[in-house]
């Protein structure tokens, strides 16, 4: 089995080691990215819906910088929302500020019934600039 190459970001959080997974993989020019959610440090959820949208994105971004990407090298994203007939309209109001411009990554959004305590999740694809 080949070697992965894993992306941590500078202070992994508690989640990757509590649930024992990596937060990206490098594969054949493309970053693959876990589903990031609004975790502090400790990985316990930011309690307020638009700050725990907007330390996903932290969360993501990061893992991006390290990788040597920025959200406008991504062309894949996959949302996960619990409630998202009463969520969709404050989180979408919130991702728009990360998003950037067009042309847009594709986009999936998923309702889902739990996430870990979480009320949003992002996980995306991103092709790696070339050197």
């Amino acid at each position: 089995m080949a070697t992965r190459d894993v992306v941590f970001p500078p202070n992994r959080h508690a989640l990757y080691e509590r649930n024992r997974y990596s937060p990206a993989i490098k594969s054949n020019g493309f970053l693959f990215v876990s589903g990031q959610v609004g975790s502090r440090d400790d990985g316990s959820p930011e309690p307020d819906l638009d700050q725990q949208v907007r330390r996903a994105f932290h969360n993501l971004n990061a893992i991006l910088h390290e990788a040597g990407a920025t959200f406008d090298d991504v062309v894949d994203v996959t949302v996960f929302m619990v409630d998202p007939e009463s969520k969709f309209d404050a989180i979408w109001r919130t991702v728009q500020d990360y998003w950037g411009n067009a042309p847009y990554p594709t986009v999936t959004a998923v309702g889902v019934t739990w996430l870990y305590g979480f009320d949003f999740e992002i996980k995306v694809i991103a092709r790696l600039p070339q050197p």
